[in-house]
C-alpha cells in the first residue's frame, strides 16, 4: 500500500493543521485569557480510492476537523490542499467551485432537512447555490432525475387512489391552473385499528373511486404477476430488464 501511495498524488494533504478557539474575558473591554486547543497539529494524506477514518471520544476536535476541511472555520495554523490547491487561502467563486466536490454528509437526518422544505426543493436547493451546473430552467429536470436514479419518484404517475387525492390537494401556484385542475375529494372516516377492514386500511375512504376487488386486478407487469405487487400496478425501473424491469409502484 506504500508503495502504491508513493507512486500517486494525494487527494487531499493536511499538514500541522491547528484550531484554537479564543477564551476571552471582560464585557466592554474584552481580553483574552486562554484558548480551546480544538484542533493541535492534526496531518495526514488522502490518496484517490481510499477512506480515512478519524476516531475518538467526544470533543476531541473530530468535527472542527471536517469544518476546517470544507474551508467551514478558518485554521489558527497549517495548510490543507486538494488536488494541490491549498483551500485555505480561497474565497469567492474559488471556494464555490472547489464546494462542488467536497461535501459533508452530517449523522443527523432531522437537522440535516428542513420539514418545511419539500424534497424536490432540497434536491434542488443545491442548483440555486451553483447555478453554472444547471441553468434554471433546466432544474426541475435535474432534480427529476436524480429521483429517478434513487428511485424516489412516485409522484409522477400515482395509481393508488389515496396517493391520487393527496397529491390533488397540493396547491398550484398558478391561480388559472389551480381554478381548471380537479380535486378528488376522499369520503368515509379514517376505519378503527381495532377493527380494519379487508384489503388496505384505507379502503374505506378510497372504495368509491376504486372498488374492492375479491380477485387480483392486471397489474401490468410482463407475465405472472409478481408476489409483491399491489393491486394498483407496478412501474418501470430504468436500467433493468425482463423480470426485473418493473418495480412494485407503491404508495
Amino acid at each position: 500500500m506504500a508503495e502504491q501511495s508513493a507512486q500517486r498524488e494525494p487527494i487531499l494533504e493536511v499538514r500541522d493543521l491547528v484550531k484554537h478557539f479564543p477564551l476571552n474575558q471582560g464585557i466592554l473591554f474584552k481580553r483574552q485569557v486562554g484558548a480551546v486547543k480544538a484542533v493541535d497539529g492534526v496531518s495526514f494524506d488522502l490518496y484517490p480510492g481510499e477512506t480515512l477514518g478519524i476516531v475518538g471520544e467526544s470533543g476531541c476536535g473530530k468535527s472542527t476537523v471536517a469544518k476546517l476541511l470544507m474551508n467551514l472555520e478558518q485554521p489558527t495554523s497549517g495548510t490543507i490542499r486538494y488536488k494541490g490547491e491549498d483551500i485555505t487561502k480561497l474565497s469567492g467563486r474559488a471556494l464555490k467551485a472547489v464546494r462542488r466536490n467536497i461535501q459533508m454528509v452530517f449523522q443527523d437526518p432531522y437537522t440535516s432537512l428542513n420539514p418545511r422544505m419539500t424534497v424536490g426543493d432540497i434536491i434542488g436547493e443545491p442548483f440555486d447555490i451553483h447555478p453554472e451546473v444547471a441553468p434554471k430552467g433546466d432544474r426541475r429536470r435535474k432534480v427529476q432525475e436524480l429521483l429517478d436514479v434513487v428511485g424516489l419518484n412516485i409522484y409522477e404517475h400515482p395509481t393508488h387512489p389515496y396517493t391520487q387525492a393527496l397529491l390533488s390537494a397540493v396547491p398550484v401556484p398558478d391561480p388559472e391552473a389551480e381554478g381548471k385542475r380537479e380535486r378528488i375529494v376522499l369520503e368515509g372516516d379514517v376505519p378503527s385499528p381495532a377493527n380494519p377492514p379487508s384489503a388496505h386500511t384505507l379502503r374505506p375512504a378510497t372504495s368509491r373511486r376504486s372498488a374492492a376487488r375479491s380477485s387480483p386486478p392486471e397489474t401490468g407487469c410482463p407475465g405472472p404477476p409478481p408476489r409483491a405487487c399491489r393491486p394498483y400496478g407496478c412501474r418501470p425501473v430504468p436500467g433493468r430488464q425482463g423480470s426485473q424491469a418493473y418495480g412494485v409502484k407503491r404508495c
